[in-house]
């Protein structure tokens, strides 16, 4: 008598939230504070060494901008890399990577030039960390609570660590000087130890690979109640997801939109976002804000981002129509960073960077989501890594724009417009995209045909 079939991602969507989704949410959690935290820092940098280092505002933009460009460099890359040798030690390597560079960075770091050496080496490991950690979660969450499960796992560390990096900016830094934000980022050793001990490689990876022992395995950890039908049951897969690992694949009839109207608003996105996170401190202090006032409100926007993509996400998952839902929330945000044009008040300030944390980074994090959801698993990773990749670019651009805006005008205004104009434009351009298979049918792999990966002895 033939087994039964088991459909793997079926098994997977259908599981029940349990001791195994929080553990590994727990893990990618603590992934993101750091990258959260790493990412955010240098804009607290920034008012120690300017003079001591004689920086214009164009300067210490690239200041900012330095990190990202590994960032770029390690989000293109990893996902071919993840698609091809697997999830888990790509991602170990990146830890690996961040945290040498980072402490390289607390103690070696005593110029403009070194210190952006060293923030580019760092950055090529934190490319890895957010842009795989939002793939493994994608990989294992349920279908029915996916958005407001990865937000919980990815998002809320993210921001904490960006939430994090403001604190030790208005705390740490006036006494122990700015190398003190690199030498608590340097704890992501302590880290390394657990994740090699517990991060377990994705099952849909393993899948691809014909891994079915440790298949059955992971199954049962995650769905207990169904030991018994794992242990002879064929496990399939859909006949699309074996590995491409080409960036060009992207661009193939069936996802060319997709992918372009993705990487358009994205790029914009993170323009935002970094335009903004980075030059916050000084700009409020140049409108009058006290110093730890300054400092905080690269805080507040953190806090508010995991609230406004944990709000968004759970809309997403009720509704199914997540373009629109994305596209408001980056329209409500550029016209928060407008309002700064218009006035300069202490309760506007906080409102409109509260607002500006809450709706543009709160739906750039479900657009990561939006983005894992709208490919097969073969080129899910690479599809991740290079909407980041992209974004990247315009992160890099947004604080080195940012400070050359200023320095020519001599004021915010300019930035404040190009952030506002660019939010709203990224609204309108992920409307382009196609709805995501996986929300129109409940599962873009469950419609494809099924492949056999194991044939259990009779």
């Amino acid at each position: 008598m033939a087994a039964q079939a088991i459909d793997l991602h079926e098994e997977l969507a259908e599981a029940k939230v349990g001791k195994f989704h929080w553990r590994l949410g727990a893990i990618m959690g603590l992934l993101t504070l750091f990258d959260g935290y790493d990412t955010f820092n240098p804009a607290y940098v920034i008012h120690y060494v300017a003079k001591p280092w004689g920086l214009q505002a164009g300067q210490a933009g690239l200041l900012i901008s330095s990190g990202l460009v590994g960032f770029l460099i390690g989000a293109a890359i990893h996902g071919i890399i993840a698609d091809r040798f697997g999830r888990r030690g790509t991602l170990l390597g990146g830890l690996w990577i961040t945290s040498i560079f980072t402490l390289l960075t607390a103690t070696s770091a005593d110029s403009f030039l070194s210190f952006c050496i060293l923030r580019i080496l760092t950055g090529i490991g934190l490319g890895v960390l957010l842009p795989l950690a939002t793939t493994y979660i994608n990989e294992l969450a349920p279908r029915r609570v996916a958005n407001t499960f990865a937000l919980w796992g990815v998002a809320l560390g993210w921001a904490l660590g960006g939430t994090l990096a403001g604190v030790a900016g208005v705390f740490a830094t006036p006494v122990f000087g700015w190398t003190s934000l690199y030498w608590i980022g340097s704890l992501s050793f302590l880290l390394l130890p657990f994740m090699h001990l517990m991060l377990p490689e994705s099952p849909k990876f393993l899948a691809l690979q014909g891994r079915v022992d440790e298949i059955r395995d992971m199954l049962t950890k995650l769905r207990p109640e169904r030991a018994n039908a794992y242990k002879s049951a064929e496990i399939a897969v859909g006949e699309s997801e074996k590995p491409v690992n080409s960036v060009a694949t992207l661009l193939q009839t069936k996802y060319r939109r997709t992918t372009l109207a993705i990487w358009a608003s994205a790029f914009l996105s993170l323009f935002c976002i970094f335009g903004l996170s980075g030059w916050i401190p000084t700009v409020m202090m140049q409108r009058g804000e006290t110093f730890a006032a300054s400092f905080g409100f690269g805080a507040l926007m953190q806090i508010m981002s995991f609230v406004g993509g944990l709000v968004l996400g759970h809309l997403v998952d009720r509704s199914g129509y997540s373009r629109g839902l994305i596209a408001t929330w980056w329209a409500f945000g550029g016209l928060a960073v407008l309002s700064l044009v218009a006035m300069n008040d202490h309760l506007v300030n906080i409102t409109s960077v509260a607002a500006a944390g809450f709706f543009i980074i709160g739906a750039q994090f479900v657009l990561n989501n939006f983005t894992a959801a709208s490919y097969e698993t073969g080129v899910r990773a690479t599809a991740v890594g290079m909407e980041l990749g992209v974004a990247r670019v315009g992160a890099i651009l947004g604080p080195f724009v940012a400070g050359a805006l200023q320095q020519y005008y001599q004021s915010p205004t300019p930035m404040f417009l190009s952030i506002g104009i660019s939010a709203i434009a990224a609204g309108a351009i992920i409307l382009l995209a196609k709805r995501p298979a996986a929300v129109a049918s409940n599962s873009l792999e469950a419609t494809a045909g099924l492949r056999k990966v194991a044939q259990p002895a009779s």
